[in-house]
């Protein structure tokens, strides 16, 4: 019994690293056209490394991107024009926040979390799969979490894949 116990217990544990090792959004659904609380999961460094800086990039029809400060890490945004205008409650915008960069130390035995409030514009039809590539970047190494399923696929036939968020039905009034 204890050799079986032993070895069902090798079997989860080769293949947890592959089920735990994504960058992951917490909340992975969310209506258009309203405010989205992002919090990425980093479970882990680059093989063996800690992680200095992440990485997210933010798609088109997110707009109104605040990131949350972390104590000890330095913030950053890239900011550029958007491919088209949205309303943010009832100013058009144009431009603003393509990406957030955080910069620090995050020991891979250790886990953390990247949070950022936005706005999900009513770009976004139900069922649509919006993608938040980060990349996770180590002293010598990187992750870089950046693959998009393409039509037909899942993300799980992935092996490095971007953070995803589903639209779901908009919300009543």
């Amino acid at each position: 019994m204890m050799k079986q116990t032993i070895a069902a217990l090798t079997i989860l544990s080769l293949g947890a690293p592959a089920a735990l090792a994504h960058v992951t959004l917490e909340q992975q659904e969310a209506a258009p056209n309203s405010t989205y609380k992002a919090v990425l999961r980093v479970g882990h460094g680059c093989g063996g490394e800690a992680t200095q800086k992440l990485r997210v990039r933010i798609p088109e029809g997110v707009i109104a991107v605040r990131p949350m400060p972390k104590a000890g890490w330095e913030l950053e945004l890239v900011t550029g024009a958007y491919a088209q205008s949205y309303d943010h409650y009832g100013t058009p915008v144009s431009e603003g926040v393509q990406e957030i960069v955080w910069t620090g130390e995050l020991p891979d035995a250790h886990y953390d979390e990247f949070t950022f409030r936005a706005r999900l514009t009513d770009a976004f039809a139900e069922g649509q799969m919006l993608w938040f590539p980060v990349v996770q970047e180590c002293a010598t190494a990187a992750e870089r979490w950046i693959e998009i399923p393409a039509e037909g696929q899942s993300a799980d036939d992935l092996q490095k894949p971007a953070a995803g968020l589903r639209i779901t039905a908009p919300k009543g009034d």
